[in-house]
């Protein structure tokens, strides 16, 4: 893991960059390094993986973390302090570079390298909600749990080749892969059987939303007033479609037969229960001031 330090004003960062954003944009890396470097003290570490990563964060002493990468990147720094319980008193700073940067929009984070940038220096701290699981998970944005295919393997199971990181070649690969299969004959990708419903058991802060008798097509839970998620429950429709199911509240239990869930960009399971609690104000982002 290399590190360079810049000459130190007043502020001093710990600039960690993901590797990935590294080899997939370099030029927006520069960028950011530069502008950092130009209003603070900075410490530049550039990990070859996940493990150095860890480090890095583990050894940032007083200095605040700034993260360089796309979702991944922040999901992966946020569920790495709050392992170590040091989430709640570290604020974290972000540079979208490479990758999907959905979730760091949706949070307010400017996904321009300079803009992203210039608000991990003017900024201010914007206490987070997080939902926490039971195995030590964590979701900073939305949760899924999408239509199960008939072999039991939910929908979205399968990771996107737009949505690998650093595997572009993926889906010209597949691409290919379908222009050379013959006329007439089916391809694997489209043997796959189409997703079904699911049979679940769905609590809100101990009260049955849905349960096992009633079939569901999908179920998402997302951020809500301070310290409330909101759940709602597709069920099946039979002839005319059906309303969803909607709940709000602190704690979001689901259970029956396994099932994956996407909890932002990362499909987990399966499982035959999970349950999530929503911890208000759990952490902190850095997010441009409001002139």
């Amino acid at each position: 893991m290399a590190e360079v330090a810049t000459s130190a004003t007043s502020e001093q960062l710990l600039v960690v960059v993901d590797p990935v954003a590294r080899r997939s944009d370099g030029e927006s890396v520069r960028i950011a390094k530069d502008v950092l470097g130009a209003g603070a003290g900075i410490k530049l570490c550039l990990p070859d993986g996940p493990d150095e990563f860890a480090r890095a964060l583990a050894r940032r002493g007083s200095r605040r973390p700034v993260v360089v990468g796309d979702d991944r990147t922040l999901i992966r720094a946020v569920a790495l302090l709050h392992r170590h319980r040091e989430l709640a008193g570290c604020p974290l700073s972000v540079v979208p570079v490479g990758g999907a940067h959905s979730l760091a929009r949706s949070l307010g984070i400017p996904t321009g390298t300079v803009a992203a940038a210039r608000a991990v220096l003017d900024g201010v701290e914007r206490r987070m909600d997080l939902m926490v699981d039971d195995s030590d998970g964590v979701v900073l944005g939305a949760l899924r749990i999408p239509p199960l295919r008939p072999d039991g393997v939910t929908a979205e199971a399968a990771p996107d080749p737009d949505d690998v990181p650093g595997r572009p070649w993926l889906r010209t690969c597949q691409s290919l892969v379908r222009t050379l299969v013959p006329a007439g004959r089916p391809s694997r990708l489209a043997a796959l059987p189409e997703p079904g419903p699911s049979r679940l058991r769905v609590e809100v802060d101990g009260e049955t939303l849905v349960d096992l008798d009633q079939p569901v097509e999908a179920v998402s839970v997302a951020p809500a007033a301070a310290g409330v998620a909101s759940v709602e429950v597709r069920p099946v429709s039979v002839g005319a479609e059906a309303s969803p199911l909607l709940a709000q509240g602190r704690t979001v239990t689901v259970s029956g037969a396994h099932f994956r869930y996407r909890a932002d960009t990362v499909v987990s399971g399966p499982v035959r229960t999970r349950t999530w609690v929503v911890r208000e104000g759990a952490w902190g982002l850095t997010v441009p001031a409001v002139s």
